[in-house]
C-alpha cells in the first residue's frame, strides 16, 4: 500500500514522514476500524481556514458576507469531489467489499471526505505550513477562474438562476454515453433548454463535471439571446 501511495504523494506534491497517516486518510470506515473520519474532521477545519485566508488575500474589496458565501462554494462537497477526481484519489481508496461493489470509489461524499482527511493528515505530518502549501496548490487553478461577482457559483447554479430570472423552465441534463473502464469513465452529457431550443453536449470525468461543462456552454448561448427574441430564436451547439 505504501508503494502505491507514492503516486498520490507525487500528485499532492508532499512526501509524508509518517505514511501511516496517509494510509488512514484513504481508508473508509467500511474497510476497517482505523478509518479516516477523525482526519476528515480535522481536515475540514484546516481547509476552511486556509481557503478563507486565500480569499482574504486575493479579494480585498469583498465584504465578510460575500467572502463567507464564496468560501462555502469553494469547500462544498461537489468542489472537493472534483479536486479528488483530478488527483485520481479514487485509485487509492481503501473500501469495504460492499462499497466497492456499489461503486463507492465514485461517490462524491466518499471522495470529498477522503480529500479532507488527506488535508488533515498533511497537517498532522508536516504542520500548518505544509497543509497551506498542499491546499493552496489544489485551489490555485480554481481561484484563477473565480468571478467574485458570482461568488464562486458553479455553471449549473448560474444557469439555473439565469433561467429562473427569465421565468423559464430549468434545464434538462441527460447522460447520452459513457466511455472507459469503471474507475476512469468519461461521461457525455446533453443539456437541453427546450423553450430556447438550445441543445449542447459536453464530456467530463464524472457526470457532474460533464454537466458543469455543458451548463457553461448553455450559459453562453442564453446570454447571446435577446430577451425580446426568447420565444423565436433557436441556437444549437454540439461539441
Amino acid at each position: 500500500m505504501a508503494a502505491r501511495l507514492t503516486q498520490l504523494q507525487d500528485a499532492i506534491d508532499y512526501q509524508f514522514k509518517n505514511i501511516a497517516l496517509l494510509e488512514q486518510a484513504v481508508t473508509h470506515r467500511s474497510h476497517n476500524a482505523k478509518h479516516n473520519e477523525r482526519l476528515e474532521f480535522l481536515g475540514d477545519s484546516v481547509l476552511n481556514f486556509i481557503v478563507a485566508s486565500l480569499l482574504y488575500k486575493q479579494f480585498d474589496r469583498i465584504d465578510e458576507g460575500d467572502l463567507s458565501r464564496l468560501r462555502a462554494n469553494l469547500v462544498k462537497q461537489a468542489t472537493l469531489a472534483e479536486i479528488a477526481q483530478r488527483l485520481a484519489l479514487s485509485d487509492f481508496l481503501r473500501l469495504g467489499e460492499g462499497e466497492l461493489k456499489s461503486g463507492g470509489f465514485r461517490r462524491p461524499s466518499i471522495l470529498s471526505d477522503a480529500l479532507e482527511a488527506v488535508f488533515g493528515a498533511v497537517y498532522l505530518d508536516g504542520g500548518f505550513e505544509a497543509a497551506s502549501y498542499v491546499v493552496g496548490r489544489q485551489y490555485e487553478p480554481i481561484l484563477l477562474t473565480v468571478d467574485p461577482k458570482t461568488l464562486g457559483k458553479d455553471p449549473k447554479t448560474l444557469l439555473q438562476e439565469m433561467l429562473q430570472g427569465r421565468r423559464l423552465e430549468l434545464p434538462l441534463y441527460l447522460v447520452v454515453a459513457t466511455h472507459g473502464a469503471a474507475h476512469s469513465q468519461v461521461f457525455d452529457v446533453e443539456c437541453r433548454i427546450d423553450k430556447l431550443d438550445i441543445v449542447v453536449q459536453a464530456s467530463g470525468s464524472s457526470r457532474r463535471a460533464a454537466e458543469q461543462a455543458a451548463a457553461l456552454q448553455a450559459i453562453e448561448l442564453v446570454e447571446a439571446i435577446e430577451p425580446t427574441k426568447t420565444g423565436r430564436t433557436a441556437r444549437r451547439a454540439r461539441h
